[in-house]
């Protein structure tokens, strides 16, 4: 009896070293189909072409395709969402802003908990936010905008792509610094504002670069400053925010990955290899720097890290402003 229960126990073990075995060779072949990224925005906006851009280099290195699936609404809520509630395989990956993880967390109920539901993976890249304006407004520099805004109390509107992201959050910050009565009109997403600023229905926003500079360098928008410290390469000739008027004004976009939490730690190592071994090919960093966009890349550590800082930093600024999503 000892012996078939010495046998018996013997054939568990071996059948749990076949099942931890093969969890492992799981592991070690992902990806073994293709891996959708949601945007949780529209086409065209500095997420999207992160993504896209990135994406396209994955798919060549790991033999299947990276999709782009554009997830719009609710401020980006909807497609962060979609990720949150995703099996934790890492087949499915978010590409994030401030917006959906350290900025209306603070101002709005939220179906996910950006802090618990992620897994950080690494921050692949970031934008100075740019001033622009319509041409028909007659101001050539901040400080002259910011005097039309006071001759012309509530008359004036800026735009951006939704309540709780970070170009709102600029317009305010903007607006709380100088005392200004302007009024905020949310889009959704960079895709919808910069259509309406063309067309004059609204005169200004604060945008990430790659959507709007095409624009700007061809005379159909006007540039009054990037929100920086330094001028951008980018855009030499367009002025700091300091240097046009706003002194210390400086407003950072950033595109990070996430996946669901519970995401194998094997799995999460990979893409972060991939990522970051992408971003640091000369092509896609002069290609992402021409519309503006600095490539980083960390470790999944250093991202949890600086999405932690940032939400506590767009906390005290939220309740400085006294903001609620629109």
């Amino acid at each position: 009896m000892n012996i078939f229960r010495s046998r018996a126990f013997i054939l568990a073990i071996a059948c749990c070293g076949l099942v931890w075995g093969s969890r492992g060779a799981l592991a070690q072949v992902y990806p073994a189909k293709s891996i959708r990224v949601v945007v949780p925005f529209a086409p065209g906006g500095a997420t999207d072409i992160t993504a896209r851009t990135l994406g396209a280099k994955m798919s060549e290195a790991f033999k299947h395709t990276v999709v782009v699936d554009n997830r719009t609404g609710g401020g980006g809520v909807i497609g962060a969402d979609v990720v949150a509630k995703a099996p934790p395989d890492g087949y499915t990956v978010l590409i994030a802003t401030p917006a959906e993880t350290a900025i209306l967390p603070h101002m709005q109920k939220m179906p996910y908990d950006a802090l618990r539901d992620f897994a950080p993976v690494s921050l692949a890249t970031s934008s100075p936010l740019i001033l622009v304006v319509h041409p028909s407004l007659p101001v050539k520099s901040v400080k002259e905008l910011i005097a039309l805004i006071r001759a012309r109390p509530g008359q004036l509107s800026y735009g951006s792509a939704g309540a709780g992201g970070v170009h709102h959050l600029a317009g305010e910050l903007l607006k709380a610094t100088y005392k200004l009565d302007v009024v905020h009109v949310p889009y959704k997403g960079v895709g919808a504002v910069i259509p309406e600023l063309l067309g004059g229905h609204i005169p200004m926003t604060f945008s990430s670069m790659p959507p709007s500079m095409p624009y700007v360098k061809t005379g159909k928008l006007r540039a009054l400053g990037i929100a920086s410290m330094t001028r951008s390469p980018a855009a030499p000739e367009v002025p700091t925010m300091s240097e046009a008027g706003a002194s210390g004004f400086v407003a950072t976009n950033w595109f990070a990955y996430f996946v669901p939490t519970g995401t194998p730690a094997a799995v999460v190592s990979t893409l972060n290899a991939e990522i970051n071994r992408t971003l640091k090919q000369d092509d896609v960093k002069s290609k992402l720097l021409v519309l503006g966009l600095e490539t980083r890349g960390t470790t999944p550590d250093e991202l949890g890290r600086f999405v932690r800082e940032e939400s506590q930093k767009f906390a005290k600024l939220i309740k400085l402003a006294g903001l609620k999503a629109d």
